[in-house]
């Protein structure tokens, strides 16, 4: 059983500590406790009075413990005429209120809310033991505060999942734990990400004369008369952190240049800024563009360091705090304190060598990248806002014959609701009057618009053709297909585990290492330095160690190689969206693809007209200026298929469109139907066994394929089919020879995949597939250890994009599946994924020969740094040495990050 306390009198972490060892001291208790909120869950084998737990932690503090049990003090707190065993007795609830002033017993576990009972027992449903409800317990209790946190309203682990509008660590690193107001995560130091909401908002409309008035359904102004306007939308969350972010790079950048210049001009003979004014101005003028950017534009990263350092989650951002500020303190230091130095510390000019440029320069990549990241989140979030952006947001109430425009928040289950040519259609239903062409490539991926008719069910989000019909609302709200799409992208992208970065996972031990070996830098120096100078020799060669282990390269080694090899992608029409994803590409051992629009074309073409007296020019003629009067996406291409073919079209007389048959009319003098069987049926055409055995020939092969009747006569058919691209052979040859295995997963009809499949010398694939089997068939890989990559282009494809390790869009496709992968190919071309795998794989290994370089230089001048060479060469690295270390290193990795730009994908 567990059971969840309220505890006060905690005031810091240490009090946190002693409360959670004393209350796990205690037999037959585990207990887990937090300092914001102040609350101890605590699983037990058996019931523990609660006095035992206030007698414990009275022992070692001053400090309560309570059962966190909330009602609301303005409501009756009742009892249902319900027969409970409490104990060994039956008891009659007789539902009479019960005075506040008498004993009353509740279950802890609220399984009956906040029923009450008169008797001491266990309750009835779950079996804990009934607690009873104190003085203090019936007014709503007051959360306690922990004087020691100023951030404390930001945390609510109340919340056991992350619900839209919530906060949460990117990296997970406190699990499903939520927060009311965006800040850094307390673990790792990360920006808190906004959970995206999952509904569409209610629009809201005013008159573009007078502001002041505001609705929540269009109509006309009270005032004016004017018609209302919807209401813009304000930015979003994310967008507004990466525009604070461009804000401060850009501070970031101006002031770092000038100082980066100043700096390096010392290496430069003849320093041609020693004409303009003496070196002493100059770090002057360094320290003053170095203000700006350490106390405004980067400040953020020294208290997240600070943090890191209070609870010991030792992160990137302890190294950049420490490596930067201490560059910065011992700069400042030496400026108004440059007589305190040894001469072997000094420049030529008399000057100590200053290292504003390696703060600002550090300071200023780890923004660029913290930029980055909040682009990627953003552009994450926009999947989400891209679904939501298929329902609309008003329907057309049909009701005692009169129509009214409302809101979708407004519809209830039964509704008529009427549905013009063009519009989006707004819940889940059935069609109950007329008929029309449903466009739903958007959630089917398949590229055919379908005939619908009268009880046919339409889905919310899809595009209603030329006609009108009005329909039944069924299902609304959460419960349409498209709302369970959007939250199935959103629970995919969110349980999906970001990869930890490398830089964070060495910092755990380089900074204490580094640290260390500087204070025994500066004991060493302090007991064995020169006489009179050694505290100042320990000091200066305990910074020379903190300065040289500064992470400058560090920061280089990855968005260098990043920003070269994503440019470089672009160039060959492969867009990636962050390093995870040239990551992620470099271990996929599966491929999952689409078919229609990923392997196809993604488009209804004719493969051919076949006419029994070989006039098939003569037949494609008469068909297409059939159909040139037809707006069905069939007809469409029959017609372009004849303009191919440079044949004119022809007049037709008694044109007509049979809903979900075809089209009949005169051409020519003659009767001509195209269609399928039924409609032959209709039309009384007769049809040959030669030719009905073609047709089912080519059906076998999951081809579309149309009748056509001449005089009642079927003389030849059109069959017409979704191309396979030119590129997709060689592509998933080239893939499969490197070891990916390649999966085709299609909504597709059995025949038609299998016949895909054989074309491609594809052993594995799967048909008749929704967007859950999709999802569930990745989850199932997963499981088994693969890395699995995911390529698609339509809406039905976002899930299964959001949850594979790294999803793959064709830049021919829909704007969700594009904003739910990673990656997305601009040309629709799998040729772009055998590019993304050899960028990958390119991409890491430079980072890796970078990560080389940045830790090589530290390696090798730390000990310098602390002076080991000293008493035996009499050498110690000067400020000068070290700048130039780091600046070497800095040019290495940058060298070798350009490397990349010559690849050849």
């Amino acid at each position: 059983m567990i059971h969840t306390y309220n505890v006060s009198g905690m005031s810091c972490d240490g009090c946190r500590t002693k409360v959670e060892k004393t209350l796990n001291a205690i037999d037959e208790v585990h207990a887990v406790v937090s300092l914001d909120p102040a609350i101890a869950t605590i699983t037990m084998e058996n019931h523990v009075p609660t006095e035992k737990l206030q007698e414990a932690l009275t022992a070692v503090g001053k400090y309560t413990i309570e059962m966190s049990h909330f009602t609301d003090s303005s409501a009756k707190i009742k009892k249902e005429p319900m027969e409970k065993s409490i104990g060994n007795e039956h008891h009659q609830h007789t539902g009479e209120e019960m005075p506040n002033s008498s004993t009353e017993y509740y279950c802890p576990m609220h399984c009956e809310g906040d029923k009450v009972y008169d008797k001491a027992g266990d309750c009835p449903v779950c079996g804990m033991h009934l607690e009873k409800v104190s003085e203090s317990e019936k007014k709503p209790a007051e959360k306690p505060c922990c004087s020691s946190k100023k951030e404390s309203d930001k945390k609510d682990v109340s919340s056991t999942a992350i619900a839209p509008g919530k906060y949460y660590c990117p990296m997970h690193c406190e699990e499903d734990k939520v927060y009311e107001k965006a800040g850094d995560c307390p673990v790792c130091g990360m920006d808190l990400v906004k959970a995206p909401e999952l509904t569409v908002e209610k629009p809201l409309y005013t008159c573009p004369m007078h502001p002041e008035v505001i609705q929540d359904a269009p109509g006309s102004c009270p005032i004016c008369g004017m018609d209302l306007v919807p209401m813009k939308p304000v930015d979003s969350e994310e967008n507004k952190t990466y525009l604070d972010l461009l804000h401060k790079m850009k501070i970031a950048l101006l002031f770092t240049v000038p100082i980066f210049i100043i700096a390096m001009s010392e290496m430069i003979p003849n320093n041609p800024l020693l004409q303009i004014m003496d070196m002493k101005i100059w770090n002057w003028v360094q320290f003053a563009l170095s203000l700006p950017v350490v106390f405004y534009a980067a400040w953020m990263f020294f208290v997240r360091a600070w943090k890191s350092i209070l609870t010991w989650n030792l992160n990137m951002f302890t190294l950049i705090g420490i490596g930067s500020g201490v560059a910065f303190l011992f700069s400042l230091f030496a400026l108004f304190f440059p007589n305190v130095f040894p001469a072997e510390f000094k420049t030529e000019s008399g000057t100590v060598h200053l290292y504003f440029e390696a703060t600002t320069v550090i300071l200023t990549l780890v923004l660029l990248g913290q930029l980055l990241e909040a682009r990627a989140h953003s552009q994450t979030s926009g999947a989400i806002k891209e679904l939501m952006k298929l329902a609309p947001t008003e329907a057309t109430l049909v009701e005692n014959g009169k129509e009214t425009v409302i809101s979708i928040h407004d519809i209830k289950k039964g509704n008529l609701l009427r549905v013009k040519p063009g519009e989006k259609i707004p819940v889940d239903g059935k069609i109950s009057e007329g008929e029309s062409t449903i466009d739903e490539s958007m959630i089917s991926g398949e590229p055919i618009p379908l005939d619908k008719k009268k009880d046919d069910a339409v889905i919310a989000g899809t595009i209603n053709g030329n006609k009108s019909f009005v329909m039944v609302a069924e299902k609304i709200g959460s419960e349409t297909l498209l709302s369970q799409i959007v939250q199935m992208v959103n629970d995919a992208s969110r349980s999906r585990a970001p990869i930890q970065k490398l830089a964070d996972k060495i910092s755990k031990y380089f900074v204490p290492i580094v640290v260390a070996v500087s204070v025994i830098t500066f004991f060493v120096w302090a007991k064995f330095g020169p006489e009179g100078d050694a505290l100042i020799y320990g000091f200066i060669n305990a910074v020379a160690v903190l300065i040289i282990a500064c992470p400058c390269a560090l920061g280089l080694a990855t968005p260098m190689s990043v920003m070269v090899g994503v440019g470089k992608g672009a160039q060959s029409g492969v867009l990636i969206k962050n390093a995870e994803a040239l990551e992620n590409m470099n271990k996929v051992d599966v491929l999952i693809t689409d078919k229609t629009g990923t392997i196809t074309e993604g488009k209804p073409s004719v493969e051919k007209v076949f006419s029994t007296n070989n006039q098939e020019d003569d037949l494609l003629q008469s068909i297409a200026s059939l159909n040139q009067y037809s707006e069905h996406p069939l007809a469409q291409a029959v017609v372009n298929f004849a303009k191919t073919k440079k044949l004119s079209l022809i007049e037709v007389k008694d044109f007509e469109s049979v809903t979900g048959k075809g089209v009949t009319g005169t051409v020519e003098n003659k009767n001509v139907a195209l269609g399928n069987k039924k409609l032959m049926e209709e039309v009384k055409a007769s049809v040959s066994e030669e030719i009905e055995n073609k047709i089912i020939a080519e059906q076998k092969l999951g081809k579309t394929v149309s009748y056509i009747s001449v005089e009642k006569t079927v003389i030849g058919y059109v069959t017409i089919t979704d191309a396979i691209k030119a590129t997709s052979v060689a592509a998933i040859k080239e893939l499969m020879s490197q070891g990916i295995e390649v999966i085709m997963l299609t909504g597709d009809n059995k025949n038609t995949a299998k016949a895909v499949a054989d074309e491609l010398q594809l052993t594995s694939f799967i048909a008749g597939c929704l967007p859950e089997d999709k999802l569930k068939e990745i989850k199932r890989l997963q499981a088994e250890g693969k890395i699995v990559a995911m390529a698609g282009d339509g809406i039905n494809d976002a899930p299964a994009l959001a949850q594979a390790d790294i999803g793959i869009a064709m830049g021919t496709g829909t704007d969700v599946a594009i904003e739910s992968a990673k990656i997305t190919l601009v040309k629709g071309d799998l040729q772009g994924i055998v590019k993304a795998k050899k960028l990958s794989h390119e991409v890491m290994k430079n980072i890796n020969q970078n990560l080389f370089f940045a830790f090589f230089y530290n390696a090798l001048g730390i000990p310098i740094a602390a002076g080991v060479l000293y008493p035996f060469f009499g050498i110690l690295l000067s400020p000068m040495i070290a700048a130039l270390a780091m600046s070497f290193s800095s040019v290495s990795v940058i060298a070798n990050a350009l490397r990349l730009r010559g690849l050849k994908l």
